[in-house]
């Protein structure tokens, strides 16, 4: 998490409301200590395409035209 000083936080809001956006997190100062933190959503809709395309990524997709009236071997214990 970096730190940042309220001037610097007025100066580039636009900048570091994106970056938070796609996860970082902040901690805001003033005169030296820690008066706020500003982190990104839980649950946001931009995290979740980003891991869905993380996911994409390694994903392998099988057969989705063949007929579903094909036996299948299933595992028995």
């Amino acid at each position: 998490m970096e730190s940042i000083g309220v001037s610097e936080l007025r100066a580039n809001l636009m900048k570091i409301l994106n970056s938070i956006r796609k996860g970082e997190s902040y901690k805001i100062t003033s005169r030296g200590k820690v008066v706020a933190k500003i982190i990104p959503p839980e649950n946001s809709s931009d995290n979740a395409k980003q891991k869905l395309k993380e996911i994409g990524k390694t994903a392998v997709i099988g057969d989705l035209i063949s007929p579903i009236d094909t036996k299948w071997e299933a595992a028995t214990k």
